[in-house]
């Protein structure tokens, strides 16, 4: 955890001085648009790309690095395969090298300089937002499932067009993504659904249902499984890890709650809002149906990085004078989660064959 812990300090401190010395510009009475210093949120970027790209473990790592190593990336053998984008990719870095660490390297690359541009365009506060994006877990999930955070991240760049509404730009980002991993569609019928306004009968709706799902979970997955079963995630419907904890949930469900009491205040100070709003809310729904089967968690990393931008704003929701508190109190809590999940619970050792404490 060493080089971990060394990273949190370096993107917070990068990335708050970045803000400290943005540059501020006020479009109208309610609305301020915030842009931090470039270079100094290129340092935060950095600390991220490099102990992301340089490690050897950490979930699937050793597998992504083992089939890259073991297989001849041909175009034959990459139309057999699934996920053709992710086979391109793989083909043409064998063109400029075998060694599996370029893999690991490009994908972080890509995944962290995609999420890192657009919590830079629409955060409020980017240190608040990159560092949940660490104590949250959700950088931790990009060393983990490789394929789809990479598509997520994809999806991820196209927020404005959903927020501006252009289906047609939008759907078509989702598509290329799919080439990455295919459950990336999933996000064009629940861009109909995010459309709506936030916290309206729509959004009732969404939250009664994932309760709905939980109660009645064993045969709503036995429908999904057998949706599923000539696709290539029919193996899903044998996976038994029990389910996600129940602390997962309060942590993606906290936030939501500021933000649905001020809500008010969040469309004037952050106009068009209300797609990223629903997004982290069919995030928490995704994590409130995985305690049933962690598997779930799955589908929300495509939603949970809105979430990192509705915590950007949720400070600027309280009276001026608390705004302090809220700003600490939300760092702490999140340090006490990262701890915990990290440490108590899986115990993550990083590994690195070119980062080396001695």
């Amino acid at each position: 955890m060493t080089f971990l812990w060394i990273n949190l300090s370096l993107v917070f401190i990068f990335s708050f001085f970045g803000r400290y010395f943005a540059n501020t510009v006020i479009t109208n009475v309610s609305t301020v648009s915030i842009k931090p210093n470039k270079f100094l949120t290129f340092g935060a970027l950095l600390s991220l790309i490099l102990i992301s790209g340089l490690r050897n473990n950490i979930g699937d790592t050793f597998f992504y690095m083992h089939s890259y190593k073991i297989n001849d990336y041909t175009w034959d053998f990459v139309k057999e395969g699934k996920d053709i984008g992710f086979g391109i990719l793989q083909m043409l870095l064998q063109m400029l090298s075998k060694d599996p660490q370029i893999l690991i390297f490009t994908t972080a690359l890509i995944t962290n300089v995609l999420i890192v541009f657009v919590l830079y365009r629409y955060s409020r506060m980017l240190e608040l937002s990159i560092y949940i994006y660490i104590t949250g877990g959700l950088f931790l999930v990009t060393m983990n499932g490789i394929r789809q955070t990479l598509a997520a991240a994809i999806i991820f760049t196209a927020t404005k067009f959903l927020m501006e509404g252009d289906w047609k730009r939008y759907f078509l980002v989702i598509i290329f993504a799919s080439f990455f991993h295919q459950s990336a569609l999933i996000l064009i019928p629940i861009y109909f659904v995010v459309r709506s306004k936030a916290w309206s009968k729509a959004t009732i709706a969404l939250v009664a249902l994932a309760v709905i799902i939980v109660l009645g979970f064993n045969q709503f997955s036995a429908l999904l499984f057998s949706a599923i079963q000539d696709t290539q995630y029919s193996e899903y419907q044998n996976f038994n890890e029990g389910g996600a904890n129940i602390l997962r949930v309060a942590v993606n469900a906290g936030p939501l709650l500021v933000a649905f009491l001020g809500r008010d205040k969040l469309r004037r100070i952050f106009p068009n809002s209300d797609a990223i709003v629903n997004m982290a809310l069919i995030g928490c729904v995704f994590m409130l149906i995985s305690t049933q089967n962690w598997i779930f968690a799955r589908f929300s990393i495509y939603f949970s990085l809105y979430q990192l931008i509705v915590i950007s704003w949720i400070v600027k929701l309280f009276r001026e004078k608390d705004e302090k508190v809220i700003y600490y109190a939300i760092l702490l809590l999140y340090f006490i989660y990262y701890y915990y999940e990290n440490v108590i619970s899986l115990g993550i050792f990083y590994k690195s064959d070119y980062l080396i404490w001695k």
